[in-house]
């Protein structure tokens, strides 16, 4: 009996107790320090279940009667006590100090929105330029605090990372070095089970800047029609996805909420979808420790409220609400940047920095254009002079490198005086081969044949077998070598075509001799063009079979002694067969060297069509 009293009479005192226990303010997620921009919760602990709960905030009761009290965006005008009173008893006051400015390091994401759906995760991204050895991040999801052990380097300044999947409501995000000495602003992601999100860029709105509001569907961008809400009231009804709050106020701050109307890419038919998304709250925060960016001889950065020794950030964004990317390259308070878009800067010292400063959009000075320009054009005319140098190289060397006939680009010199056409050849006996390089232009006494040479002095076998076809062209003793003495058998075999051509009694030679076989078994079709007596050499003697069986048609063409050389003298077979077809052309004495001496067989055998051609 005395057992049960007592353990009624404990039972009491604790309840006593409890009920005697004053209520305690708490800050969730608990953090040493809270800058502009927070969020955090006050919780007034030891609050019995059901009672009324009222709250103090430097003595001035709330219009919060909620045991949690939720400062979406914490503000310096909410540093000061707290209080909260439950059942009729009041806490102690608990002292709260805003920071006017930002902390030190920057936490973004990189991928994924603020509200994202239920079960997926995004990647956050965290840069400090004083680097991150040894910094941690951490998570609140509405019960506790947790820690986010990440792996970095002494020498790192920047780091992403990606945390668990979100399944709860609302979850903050930030980082802080190994002492929570330093960290990083909070990022707030929220979670919806619906298809239809509404995006808010960026968060918290700061005054005097845009704020972005986008309607998203998840799994397809093929939004027909989009209707924008605040506190209820239609917005914006229109096609676009997207609507922009310029310029933000305080009188904007409310909660927001979008429907659209879509599609998905693989359906095929029916009506289109139209659902809402959740509401979202929006707060505008009053940056009291902004910088100020200005426009002198380039870009200025400045911030009045900010310490004397703060270095400044730049970030470039391309256009003025697009997402800011830091410049490591400057750190002073004045650029020149080379490139045109929407710039902003902030300041920077050892524990915080100022808020971002307002866009600026910069064109550079048309000088750093013109130089730009000047730089390109440049850079074309070396690489059209480089592409010119080597074209000119390789037709050079192909040139260079050519291999051909040794006469193929020779030609004779003409000249106005004599008998002859063409430059004459230096007297005196030559041996065998001694004019195969000779050259068109070398000099020598003026004769009426170029191969006077040969006057005086009999020549061996193929003493000029690389005479060309011009050899004795233009001349009226063309072959007055051939005068006095008998040659053996191919002393011309290589004579050209027109060796004889062009003089008055080209074959004058034969007049006097007779020859064996074969002799002229190569004169052409033209043998005796341009004489009236062109086989004269037939008439007074009779010629064996095949003697002139290559004479062309054209041999007795238009001349009057052409082949005077037969008159004589009966010739055997064969003796012409090899004779060009120009051999005594347009001449009546071309070939007088034969007129002395009789000539073996053979001897002509090689004389081309031309070889003969336009001499005496």
């Amino acid at each position: 009996m005395r057992a049960g009293i007592h353990l009624l009479l404990l039972a009491v005192s604790v309840l006593l107790v409890r009920c005697q226990q004053k209520p305690q303010v708490s800050v969730s997620p608990a953090l040493k320090e809270i800058f502009s921009g927070d969020l955090f919760y006050l919780s007034c602990d030891n609050s019995q279940s059901g009672s009324t709960v009222k709250w103090y905030f430097n003595g001035n009761e709330q219009a919060v009667k909620t045991k949690t009290w939720r400062v979406a965006s914490a503000t310096p005008d909410r540093s000061g006590s707290y209080e909260c009173e439950s059942n009729g008893q009041r806490s102690e006051s608990h002292s709260i100090d805003v920071h006017a400015y930002a902390p030190r390091a920057l936490l973004t994401i990189k991928t994924g929105h603020p509200v994202m759906k239920t079960g997926s995760a995004v990647v956050l991204n965290l840069y400090n330029d004083k680097y991150l050895g040894r910094w941690n991040c951490w998570v609140y999801r509405g019960d506790r605090t947790r820690k986010i052990l990440l792996k970095t380097e002494d020498n790192t300044d920047s780091l992403d990372f990606q945390p668990r999947s979100l399944e709860v409501p609302e979850t903050i995000f930030w980082c802080t070095d190994r002492y929570q000495q330093i960290r990083s602003n909070q990022i707030t992601v929220w979670t919806s089970d619906k298809e239809v999100l509404l995006e808010m860029y960026h968060l918290p709105a700061v005054a005097g800047e845009n704020l972005i509001l986008r309607c998203l569907v998840s799994g397809t961008n093929r939004i027909s029609h989009t209707t924008f809400y605040k506190d209820g009231a239609i917005l914006l009804d229109s096609a676009n996805p997207t609507y922009t709050l310029p310029n933000v106020t305080e009188s904007d701050k409310g909660r927001y909420k979008c429907d659209a109307t879509f599609t998905y890419k693989d359906s095929t038919g029916g009506h289109p979808y139209k659902m809402t998304s959740d509401d979202q709250e929006m707060f505008v925060q009053v940056a009291s420790m902004k910088a100020v960016l200005s426009e002198n001889n380039g870009l200025s950065c400045s911030c009045p409220r900010c310490p004397s020794d703060a270095s400044y950030h730049w970030y470039y964004k391309g256009d003025v609400d697009g997402q800011p990317s830091h410049l490591k390259d400057y750190s002073k308070g004045s650029v020149m940047p080379p490139q045109r878009g929407a710039y902003a800067c902030r300041a920077v010292w050892d524990k915080g920095m100022s808020f971002l400063s307002s866009s600026y959009v910069y064109t550079p000075p048309i000088k750093n254009i013109k130089s730009e320009i000047a730089i390109v054009f440049v850079v074309i005319v070396l690489l059209i002079l480089i592409l010119v140098s080597t074209l000119v190289f390789c037709l050079w060397y192909k040139k260079r490198n050519a291999t051909g006939p040794i006469y193929e680009d020779v030609a004779l010199r003409t000249r106005d005086k004599g008998d002859d056409k063409y430059e004459v050849i230096a007297g005196g006996a030559k041996r065998e081969a001694e004019y195969d390089t000779l050259h068109p232009e070398a000099t020598g006494g003026e004769r009426k044949g170029e191969y006077e040479a040969l006057k005086k002095e009999g020549m061996k076998g193929e003493v000029y077998h690389t005479l060309g076809g011009e050899g004795a062209a233009g001349g009226a003793g063309g072959y007055e070598a051939l005068r006095k003495e008998g040659m053996k058998e191919g002393v011309y075999n290589t004579l050209g075509e027109e060796g004889a051509a062009g003089g008055a009694g080209g074959y004058e030679a034969l007049k006097k001799q007779g020859m064996k076989e074969g002799v002229y078994d190569t004169l052409g079709e033209e043998g005796a063009a341009g004489g009236a007596g062109g086989y004269e050499a037939l008439k007074k003697e009779g010629m064996k079979e095949g003697v002139y069986n290559t004479l062309g048609e054209e041999g007795l063409a238009e001349g009057a002694g052409g082949y005077e050389a037969l008159k004589k003298q009966g010739m055997k077979e064969g003796v012409y067969h090899t004779l060009g077809e120009a051999g005594a052309a347009e001449g009546a004495g071309g070939y007088e060297a034969l007129k002395k001496q009789g000539v073996k067989e053979g001897v002509y055998h090689t004389l081309g069509g031309e070889g003969a051609g336009g001499g005496e």
